[in-house]
């Protein structure tokens, strides 16, 4: 009796795991020189390689634009593609945003040094097309418009906060924007800069909001929290997966960058 139960525990845990891999299907590997990427909510795919160069690649994985003038900034930190039609680089060294459209043809630049704005430690776009940023040296978060003129500000986060949040991502998603500092929560405001509450996410990796869902890593596990019922799922990833220099998402799909390559998965 006791080896039958030994027996029986031992298929069920291989069932658990069988469970847990066959959640993600692979769907998809596209090649190339990529060193980071980023994905929008149309499921198209935006490399950055090791030369620079910004190649934005179609759904299905077909090339449909390429930005080549990287000589004067050097390696982007962040390009943010919440809007399809405009593309965000931003070369925080530089303090500069350069603004791209939909075929990655330059529409503006921005210097935010002209703005007095030194430290941006980072900026995302806003629903009517303007800029958030957080101002590391004023501790605010702003918004500015494309010739980098200021539009709001809201106070001095060191007068809101017993401690101070140091924000490295910035989302603005369904009438609300989400500043994560994965040491202490996800601080969320509304549209005219002020405070509403935070969410108690930290230590994730990969982080990203899109839709109604906020999405991260940590370990080998993969998370996806639900923002209208405050309720977190999570997978298990594979160790072909798990092993991934970084990931990114969409609603249905994980993106995994891996040496040389991007391997797309649809999970449930």
């Amino acid at each position: 009796m006791k080896k039958l139960a030994i027996i029986l525990f031992i298929f069920f845990c291989n069932a658990a795991v069988a469970q847990t891999d066959s959640s993600f299907q692979l769907v998809k590997t596209v090649k190339g020189d990529i060193v980071a990427f980023t994905v929008d909510n149309l499921d198209n795919i935006y490399l950055l390689s090791s030369t620079n160069q910004v190649k934005k690649l179609n759904p299905n994985g077909d090339s449909v634009a390429i930005f080549n003038d990287v000589k004067k900034f050097g390696q982007a930190s962040l390009i943010d593609v919440s809007n399809p039609l405009k593309v965000l680089l931003y070369y925080r060294d530089f303090a500069t945003i350069v603004v791209l459209d939909r075929f990655l043809n330059i529409r503006n630049t921005i210097d935010l040094r002209k703005q007095n704005i030194l430290q941006a430690r980072a900026i995302g776009q806003s629903y009517d097309n303007k800029i958030w940023l957080y101002d590391e040296l004023e501790n605010k978060l702003k918004k500015i418009d494309e010739d980098g003129k200021l539009l709001l500000e809201t106070p001095d986060f060191r007068q809101l906060f017993d401690q101070t949040p140091i924000p490295h991502k910035i989302f603005d998603e369904d009438q609300y924007v989400y500043l994560y500092d994965s040491a202490r929560a996800v601080f969320v405001f509304d549209y005219y800069g002020a405070f509403k509450n935070k969410l108690p996410i930290t230590g994730w990796s990969n982080f990203k909001v899109t839709g109604k869902y906020i999405f991260g890593s940590r370990d080998n596990q993969l998370f996806r929290y639900n923002i209208k019922t405050l309720t977190t799922d999570h997978w298990k990833m594979p160790d072909q997966i798990n092993q991934s220099q970084s990931f990114n998402f969409s609603s249905s799909r994980l993106y995994a960058l891996r040496k040389d390559s991007i391997e797309i998965y649809s999970f449930r």
